[in-house]
């Protein structure tokens, strides 16, 4: 597999490069654990949900680390019920405030770091990553 290498204009001096794949469910788990040893490298990997598994949805940027997240047919990110128990009563007891506790899950901050580097730029093709089960 080879990747195409274009000039990155939201972060002058640096490349990006997109790949549209199709694996197994959990493959993106593995390119994701391959991935984060390159700690300069910021990248978000998408596995769309398949019978029988959930989406799942991975971001790194070198100033967050590592964000996953269950996501739905629609991309959306789910957060177990666990996990929203967990935040309120730490809302609660802690007086941590909810709706950081609820952007922190979601992964908002990852959104907005990433955000700028999702779009190629004028006429670059956008390849969307998926996996087929």
């Amino acid at each position: 597999m080879k990747l195409d290498w274009e000039a990155q204009p939201a972060a002058p001096g640096t490349y990006r490069a997109e790949l549209n794949w199709q694996g197994a469910p959990g493959t993106s788990g593995a390119i994701a654990s391959a991935l984060n040893g390159w700690q300069r490298l910021r990248h978000e990997i998408t596995e769309e949900p398949s019978p029988g598994c959930d989406g799942v949805r991975y971001a790194y940027t070198p100033t967050l680390g590592v964000f996953s997240a269950v996501t739905s047919a629609l991309g959306e990110v789910l957060v177990p019920e666990a996990r929203l128990r967990n935040a309120m009563e730490r809302a609660a007891a802690q007086g941590v405030d909810l709706a950081e506790e609820l952007d922190r899950l979601t992964g908002r901050a990852w959104d907005e770091e990433l955000e700028p580097f999702r779009y190629a730029g004028d006429g670059a093709p956008v390849r969307w990553l998926h996996a087929a089960g």
